[in-house]
């Protein structure tokens, strides 16, 4: 329904240089596969935003479950992420840029650092509404640190963590294409600003459905059934 709305539109219009058709669309998608453009391009966005991701999940997950667990932590540190939680994505990119130089750390910095308060906010909430009957009951049967984080805090924290990491996945895509469009020379994003100047909008199109298309990917082979996985001990 939605490529019939859009095609109907794009014929009413009659203006394919703004409005291609989804015939259009496709054979910019082709065109760019058959030179290796596309393929290389979305490998290095991928690459830069699995970095990112990973360092952002892990520090954002291990800084919320702190500050949901101990109330001392969430007072010092509390004030802190909620600042660099409102803090624009542009400021935090241009700062990296100018302070570490137009480099692969700096690009890959600054994407995570926009992205740790997100994870470290949603796992604090998470931390804070742990049942305290599981924790007394590990406690009684002398579980150990390791089995009651393993049996009992992780599988609480499992749908904190797929929330985290969708909302994450979907943030951390669009803050590396700003990041490519303003300092790097390679990338989606790169692409994306020599399209914007040549007025290309079917090829903007394309690059966007390739990316919706990975993106659906990732959602349905890797995050469902992860949910699903980390979720059988629920009734």
């Amino acid at each position: 329904m939605f490529v019939a709305v859009w095609w109907a539109v794009a014929l009413l219009r009659q203006d394919f240089r703004l409005l291609p058709t989804p015939d259009l669309v496709l054979e910019a998608l082709v065109a760019a596969a058959k030179t290796g453009a596309l393929q290389s391009n979305l490998l290095i966005t991928m690459a830069r935003v699995a970095a990112s991701f990973f360092i952002a999940m892990t520090l954002g997950s291990a800084l919320g479950i702190l500050l949901g667990m101990s109330r001392t932590a969430d007072r010092l540190l509390g004030p802190w992420v909620v600042l660099f939680l409102n803090l624009p994505a542009l400021v935090i990119i241009i700062l990296c840029y100018v302070w570490f130089g137009l480099i692969e750390a700096a690009a890959v910095a600054a994407v995570s650092i926009n992205k740790i308060p997100n994870v470290a906010v949603t796992l604090r909430e998470g931390a804070a509404a742990l049942s305290r009957d599981l924790a007394e009951m590990a406690a009684v049967y002398r579980f150990g640190r390791w089995k009651t984080l393993r049996h009992v805090i992780l599988p609480q924290l499992s749908p904190y963590f797929a929330a985290a990491a969708r909302s994450g996945l979907a943030l951390v895509w669009k803050i590396v294409l700003v990041v490519e469009l303003l300092g790097r020379p390679n990338g989606v994003g790169f692409e994306l600003q020599t399209a914007f100047q040549l007025f290309d909008v079917a090829t903007i199109l394309a690059y966007a459905l390739a990316f919706g298309l990975i993106v659906q990917a990732i959602e349905l082979g890797i995050i469902q059934p992860w949910e699903r996985a980390v979720n059988r001990w629920r009734r």
